[in-house]
């Protein structure tokens, strides 16, 4: 699944960042790496852009870069855990 398809208010942990290089080193600068959990606050009025908490702080993306984020649901994380 990908961040693009999370639900307002629902969390998700960040499996892979993809896209081009130049994309892909400016997503995880902004600290969206692997492992990190994910929240979706807000959605625009128009779909785009995406608003998300993670790390402490709020992060608006573009659906198009949100589309490169591989995610795994909180449920299914902890469940690969047992």
């Amino acid at each position: 699944m990908t961040l693009n398809n999370l639900a307002v208010g629902n969390s998700a942990r960040v499996v892979s960042v993809g896209g081009e290089k130049a994309i892909r080193r400016r997503l995880l600068e902004m600290g969206i790496t692997p492992k990190t959990v994910v929240t979706v606050k807000k959605v625009a009025p128009m779909g785009d852009p995406i608003e998300l908490l993670l790390r402490g702080y709020v992060l608006s993306i573009r659906l198009s870069d949100a589309e490169r984020i591989e995610i795994e649901s909180l449920d299914a994380a902890k469940g690969s855990f047992a």
